[in-house]
C-alpha cells in the first residue's frame, strides 16, 4: 500500500518507519534537517527502535518537504502535525493539520486522510463539512515519547474513527499487519470520530488525575510529617486502584497530559463539572507547594537537574521542571541549569551547564524531578519528591 505520513515528530516517524517494512511509505517534513536525517537513516529524534529501524531494516521510506512528491499515488494519509495548545484562543491550534488536509485534496483527492494528531472535540465532523469530503478519520495514539515505534510494534489498542466500516476494517488491519503483538492481543475498536476525539482527551485526562491525585496525597503527607510511601504502599495494594502511576513528582507535564487536559475543559464549557477544571488547577497548586518547600530551604544557588520529561527522551516541553524553576526565580534565587541535550547556552536567562561535576559542585541545592544514579554521590543536597523510580 502507498502511504503518506504527515509530520516527522515522534508519532509520525515512528508510523512511518513501521509501515515502511512492509509498505512504500513518504513521510512529508516541513524540517529539511529532519528529512535530511530520515534519509540518510539517522533519527532525528531520541527512540531506541526507531534508531535501530532505520539502521537495520531494509525499508521503503522516503522523507521530503514536497507535498506533491509525497502525496502522489497515496491511498492513506497519516496526519501526525503538532497541534498545541493555544492559551489565547483556549483551543487546539490545529492549522498544521488543516494545511494538510488541503494538500491531500489537492494531490491526493481519493487518499483516505487519517488524523493521528490530538484534536478538540468535534473537529473531523466540522472539518468534513468545510471541505465537502467524507474521507476524513480520526485515530488516537497512545505513544511513549521514546518509546514510541516500541508503542507501534506493541500496541496497547487500535481505536479507528470513522463512519466507514469497511475503511475502518482496512486501517486495522494496516497497523495490526505491521506490529510485532499477536493481533488477537491488540484490543481493536471502530467508533464514530467524534468519539473517538473524546476518547483520547479523557484518557490522558485520567492519567492527569493520577498523577494530580498522588501528588495530592503526596503534599499532604509531607505537610503533615506523614510517611509518603507507606501511604501509597497501602493505598495501591487495593487492586482495583493498582501499583502504577502513583509516584509523586512536580507535577505532570510533556507533550500531551498539560495541553490534552486544558483541551478537554474548553469542551466542558457549556456542560456542568468541576473535576476537569480541579485536575488542572491541581498541577499549578502541586508546583506552587514545590516551589515553597525550595525556598523554605533558603539555598543560594539551585541546580536544575534535566528538563526533559523522563529517561530516553529528547522533549522538555512544558515539563514540570520548568515551572518550579520560574517561581524560584521569581524569588530572587539564582538557578543553573543541567541540560546536556540543549544546544543554546541558557534557557530562561538561566545559565545551561554541561559539565555534569562543576554543576553539582556549585549548586548548594539540586531539584530533580526523577532521581538518578548520576545525583547518587551529592544526594544530601538533592531535593526531589520521587520515591519509587529506583526500586
Amino acid at each position: 500500500m502507498k502511504i503518506c505520513v504527515a509530520g516527522a515528530g515522534y508519532v509520525g516517524l515512528s508510523l512511518a518507519v513501521m509501515l515502511s517494512v512492509k509498505n512504500s511509505v513518504k513521510l512529508l517534513e516541513i524540517n529539511k534537517e529532519r528529512v535530511d536525517l530520515v534519509n540518510q537513516r539517522r533519527s532525528p529524534i531520541t527512540d531506541e527502535y526507531i534508531s535501530r529501524y532505520l539502521d537495520t531494516k531494509t525499508l521503503d521510506l522516503v522523507a521530503t518537504d514536497d507535498p506533491a512528491q509525497a502525496l502522489k499515488d497515496a491511498q492513506i494519509v497519516l496526519v501526525a502535525t503538532p497541534t498545541n495548545y493555544d492559551p489565547e484562543e483556549n483551543y487546539f491550534n490545529v492549522d498544521s493539520v488543516v494545511d494538510v488536509i488541503k494538500k491531500a485534496i489537492k494531490f491526493a483527492p481519493e487518499a483516505q486522510i487519517v488524523v493521528k494528531s490530538t484534536l478538540p472535540v468535534g473537529f473531523i465532523e466540522s472539518a468534513r463539512k468545510e471541505f465537502d469530503i467524507i474521507n476524513l478519520h480520526f485515530s488516537p495514539e497512545f505513544l511513549r515519547e521514546g518509546k514510541a515505534l516500541y508503542d507501534n510494534l506493541y500496541p496497547s489498542r487500535i481505536i479507528i474513527g470513522t463512519d466507514d466500516e469497511d475503511f475502518g476494517r482496512v486501517y486495522l488491519d494496516l497497523l495490526a499487519e505491521s506490529a510485532e503483538k499477536s493481533r488477537d492481543e491488540i484490543p481493536e475498536l471502530v467508533i464514530r470520530p467524534t468519539e473517538a476525539e473524546s476518547v483520547k482527551l479523557f484518557a490522558n485526562t485520567y492519567l492527569a488525575m493520577r498523577v494530580a491525585f498522588f501528588n495530592e496525597l503526596d503534599t499532604y503527607a509531607a505537610t503533615k510529617g506523614l510517611s509518603t510511601r507507606d501511604i501509597i504502599s497501602g493505598v495501591c495494594m487495593d487492586p482495583r486502584i493498582g501499583d502504577f502511576y502513583n509516584n509523586p513528582s512536580f507535577g505532570y507535564g510533556g507533550y500531551c497530559l498539560p495541553k490534552d487536559t486544558k483541551q478537554l475543559l474548553a469542551n466542558y464549557r457549556d456542560v456542568p463539572s468541576t473535576m476537569i477544571r480541579a485536575i488542572v488547577d491541581s498541577n499549578s497548586v502541586r508546583k506552587d507547594f514545590i516551589a515553597a518547600e525550595i525556598v523554605r530551604k533558603k539555598p543560594r544557588t539551585v541546580g536544575v537537574f534535566r528538563l526533559v520529561m523522563k529517561s530516553g527522551s529528547d522533549n522538555f516541553r512544558s515539563s514540570s521542571i520548568q515551572g518550579i524553576m520560574k517561581r524560584i526565580k521569581a524569588k530572587g534565587i539564582s538557578v543553573v541549569v543541567y541540560e546536556p541535550i540543549m544546544k543554546e547556552d541558557s534557557f530562561f536567562n538561566s545559565r545551561v551547564e554541561r559539565d555534569l561535576e562543576k554543576f553539582k559542585s556549585e549548586c548548594d541545592l539540586i531539584v530533580a524531578n526523577r532521581m538518578t544514579d548520576e545525583l547518587k554521590d551529592v544526594a544530601d543536597k538533592v531535593y526531589t519528591r520521587d520515591l519509587f523510580a529506583s526500586d
